[in-house]
């Protein structure tokens, strides 16, 4: 999977469109779109513009998500993370939604 191709997954696992995620980095729509086709590399200030939109930079650049180890989590996020191992699908991807929804807001 090229980086284009990785961005473009992060774009649609956030739920944005080119335009939002483009402006959101500072570029129009027609760059965000050579960036997901490979015809045109994001530079650090796009990448660094998006990260806080969710997007997991670590993954558009090196093809995998950056680990967490269980001993940087505190035991209160150790819990909240139990819980997924419980839902559905759907529902994980519902939670995920309003997690980022809440930290979207709680950021403003």
């Amino acid at each position: 999977m090229t980086i284009g191709e990785r961005l473009k997954e992060e774009r649609s696992r956030l739920g944005l469109s080119q335009t939002d995620l483009g402006a959101a980095g500072g570029v129009g729509k027609t760059t965000q779109i050579n960036y997901e086709k490979d015809e045109r590399s994001p530079d650090a200030r796009y990448l660094a513009a998006v990260k806080p939109l969710g997007v997991d930079v670590y993954y558009v650049l090196a093809g995998e998500h950056f680990p967490v180890s269980p001993d940087q989590l505190s035991p209160y996020e150790l819990e909240v993370l139990s819980y997924l191992k419980e839902l559905t699908d759907y529902d994980k991807e519902t939670l995920r939604r309003m997690a980022h929804a809440m930290a979207a807001v709680a950021k403003s």
